[in-house]
């Protein structure tokens, strides 16, 4: 692989509401050093809705020599929010290549599954299940399709006039993306029981279309079986329908952080077997998801994270000292995979 990276959650913006609430720009820096010196990492994928926050992620990263995938990730917003968001963040990246850092600008994600308009629902979840049922989805997907390339065929001109770098989208499998207008072909890919056959042709399929292509998401949640479900390893969290905060896992699970590690180690080697040119582990921590030791095992919410840190609940750790966080075992496992390769 040419990059070898990790996402950064700067906080998602859900109904005015910014993530990440302990958000601190000084542990950002330290985060940022430990993803280039401990994980060795030499890309990291700035995630948000707030350009402020992705804005100050994006500069510390690019001062620590990482190359900078900035990533506006819009939620539930209209066609001329996620305009005015990509704009807006599109004229920071391009201030951030001009002081001679490497960024690529990522024309959103997953637009089909987190916005309205694209396919039937109401909310992700609604979204998401319903393609859990392929005898209604079959019919909404060429149409979601069209959509997303209706959208981006407004949004990649928008960007361009405004960064001069190299753009792509974080898309799924499932809109058909047409990939003309980008420099790099992106996919959030994760292995599921249901494709594990076929996942390894799939990803040579990709690279034989001729453009680098970059993984943009894949990794699993720590629990036992949670590689069998993808990227669907959230689905055990139940969730406030207004504000979308997690509020307790929806039963007993037992925690495997050795299983999340192996689905890690076993996808970095698929993707350096078939040519992808980077990937981004998904993710460095998942804030809002802590790990609650003691007590209801259902609050334990760190279960379904798929963090290579657990972030521990008003308490820092003891391997990097001051830090909000443990490493797992997918964090051991990450830094040796990266520094032999």
């Amino acid at each position: 692989m040419r990059a070898k990276g990790i996402s950064y959650d700067t906080g998602f913006v859900f109904g005015g509401q910014v993530g990440h609430k302990g958000f601190d720009p000084d542990v950002v820096k330290r985060e940022l050093r430990l993803i280039r010196d401990e994980l060795h990492c030499d890309a990291v994928r700035v995630m948000g809705g707030d350009p402020n926050r992705m804005e100050l992620t994006a500069g510390h990263a690019a001062d620590l020599g990482l190359e900078v995938w900035f990533s506006p990730y819009p939620l539930e917003l209209s066609e001329d929010e996620t305009l005015s968001l990509f704009a807006d963040c599109a004229e920071r990246a391009e201030r951030l290549r001009r002081r001679g850092a490497e960024v690529v600008f990522v024309t959103g994600a997953e637009l089909s599954l987190m916005n309205k308009g694209f396919l039937p629902g109401d909310s992700t979840a609604e979204r998401v299940a319903l393609l859990a049922r392929p005898d209604r989805a079959r019919e909404h997907i060429a149409e979601a399709g069209e959509r997303v390339n209706a959208f981006l065929g407004k949004a990649v001109p928008l960007v361009r006039e405004r960064f001069a770098g190299k753009v792509t989208y974080a898309a799924v499998p499932l809109e058909r993306v047409d990939w003309t207008p980008f420099d790099f072909v992106s996919l959030d890919l994760y292995r599921s029981a249901a494709i594990a056959d076929r996942f390894a042709d799939g990803v040579r399929d990709l690279v034989a279309q001729g453009k680098p292509v970059a993984v943009t998401e894949f990794g699993a949640a720590s629990y036992e079986g949670a590689g069998d479900a993808g990227a669907r390893g959230l689905e055990i969290v139940e969730y406030d329908p207004r504000t979308r905060a997690p509020l307790r896992l929806n039963g007993a699970y037992a925690r495997d952080e050795a299983g999340q590690a192996a689905y890690l180690r076993e996808l970095l080697e698929a993707f350096d077997a078939g040519g992808v040119d980077t990937t981004f582990v998904f993710t460095f921590a998942l804030h809002d998801h802590p790990h609650r030791p003691h007590g209801d095992p259902r609050e334990d919410l760190d279960l379904a994270s798929y963090g290579v840190v657990k972030v521990l609940d008003g308490r820092t750790g003891s391997a990097y000292p001051g830090m909000p966080w443990e490493p797992k075992e997918a964090f051991t496992a990450l830094a040796e995979y990266h520094r032999g390769h």
